[in-house]
């Protein structure tokens, strides 16, 4: 039986879940590969740290240049999140000819090509199974087990946490604040959640996905990204009436009415999902992406989309499928991304198409109606229906009104003019919705 030499760069949560891992399945995992994996270094900013798991300390170093360039180590796991260090760590190793698996979704999706380029030129390989949804095998089903299907769609709830408080906020009737306090203290939410609740990790992720299915890599900036900040208990209960669910959602399907055939809508935005809905049901931190294939149809895949055991799970996953390479010597057996449309482009955001659901706060009085549909009219917006509830208090009162597929151009200059109007109170409310027709 071979023996393949791992260094672990970062000894935090989902490093230290790494080698537990390690620890508790390693015979296991040989007795399935024939091989047999062996950590050497585990690289930490801090020796006098206390850890949740316990490593032997003849493992721990804080130097991750001298134990990257000891010759004795066969493989590199990259886990210390950021991308500054983390891209000097990555392409240390690959230009020695090492092969790196990461978690690291922002590394991927911000430098993937590059990455990608420097492993094939030291004819090694990069493997990132755990930057997309945690312990669901997401970038194994696209490269390979949907490999003989076009992927006309990709819906995905992709971030734990934004899905842990928009759960809690339907069930209770909460506000945001309140439930994210709550996420912090349980650890569903870091200290500083902006990357989670302002849509940046899932933005990250749907641009790996969507680089995958349709061939051409998809840069963080031409992704259309929104957060939760912005969503209420009242956009939450309306929406509940109208029969549906508010989520998170990472849309990526062909553009709607465009001449191009190859543009593609990408973006990560709060949506209205339709209750009957699959992904509606997808309840506090756990992560479901729907995909169809022209050929096999709708498939789902659901699970935990982070935390140290199921993270760990996907990087012992690409560990076992770079030993099995480099055993072989078969490094490029499965590339970590093969360009195949040359003529695929993003659609910019303001042109794309969809329903949406606009909540007003108006002056209750005669006349007010007609002068917000008279607005929509003569934007080309249709009306499909309206709810204005009674028993408030004052003269003010909400208006709901969920409209038909129109330009998000259209809907920005539609609502600009209802918001001036002198009956119209506060900013109007803007939220897409998805009834997955397309």
């Amino acid at each position: 039986m071979g023996k393949v030499n791992v260094a672990i760069i970062g000894g935090g949560t989902v490093g230290g879940g790494v080698y537990q891992a390690l620890k508790k399945n390693g015979r296991l995992i040989a007795s399935r590969l024939g091989i047999s994996l062996s950590v050497r270094s585990v690289v930490v900013r801090d020796l006098q740290k206390t850890r949740n798991v316990k490593i032997a300390k003849k493992l721990l170093s804080t130097d991750w240049k001298s134990v990257v360039e000891d010759p004795k180590i066969h493989l590199v796991i990259e886990l210390v999140g950021g991308v500054r260090t983390a891209k000097q760590i990555v392409k240390k190793a690959l230009a020695l000819g090492k092969p790196v698996v990461t978690a690291n979704k922002a590394l991927i999706s911000e430098f993937g090509e590059e990455l990608f380029a420097l492993a094939d030129e030291n004819n090694t390989n990069l493997y990132y199974e755990a930057s997309v949804a945690g312990g669901i095998p997401i970038i194994k089903v696209l490269r390979e087990g949907l490999i003989g299907n076009r992927i006309p769609y990709i819906y995905g709830i992709l971030n734990g946490t934004c899905n842990y408080i928009l759960t809690r906020m339907k069930r209770e009737g909460s506000e945001f604040g309140g439930v994210l306090e709550d996420a912090q203290r349980l650890g569903y939410a870091e200290a500083e959640p902006s990357l989670d609740v302002d849509g940046i990790d899932a933005m990250h992720k749907a641009g790996i996905l969507g680089s995958l299915a349709h061939g051409f890599w998809i840069p963080p900036e031409q992704i259309h990204v929104e957060g939760i900040r912005g969503i209420s208990p009242l956009d939450i209960q309306f929406s509940e009436q109208l029969g549906y669910t508010i989520k998170l959602l990472a849309t990526i399907k062909p553009a709607k009415k465009t001449s191009d055939s190859c543009a593609i809508q990408i973006s990560v935005c709060p949506t209205l999902v339709p209750n009957h809905h699959v992904l509606a049901g997808v309840q506090d931190v756990f992560n479901a992406i729907f995909i169809g294939g022209d050929i096999v149809g709708e498939t789902l895949y659901y699970g935990r989309g982070a935390g140290q055991d199921a993270t760990a799970s996907a990087v012992v996953s690409d560990l076992a499928d770079a030993a099995l390479d480099l055993k072989h010597d078969t490094h490029n057996r499965i590339p970590p991304f093969v360009p195949h449309s040359e003529d695929g482009i993003v659609a910019p955001w303001e042109k794309t198409v969809a329903p949406f659901y606009l909540r007003l706060n108006v002056v209750d009085r005669p006349g007010t109606m007609s002068k917000i549909t008279a607005i929509l009219a003569e934007s080309n917006i249709g009306i499909s229906s309206i709810i204005q509830p009674e028993g408030h208090e004052g003269d003010m009162v909400p208006l709901i009104l969920m409209v038909h597929d129109a330009s998000i151009e259209s809907m920005n200059h539609a609502v600009e003019l209802i918001r001036k109007l002198k009956v119209v109170r506060g900013i109007p409310k803007v939220i897409r919705v998805e009834n997955f027709e397309d």
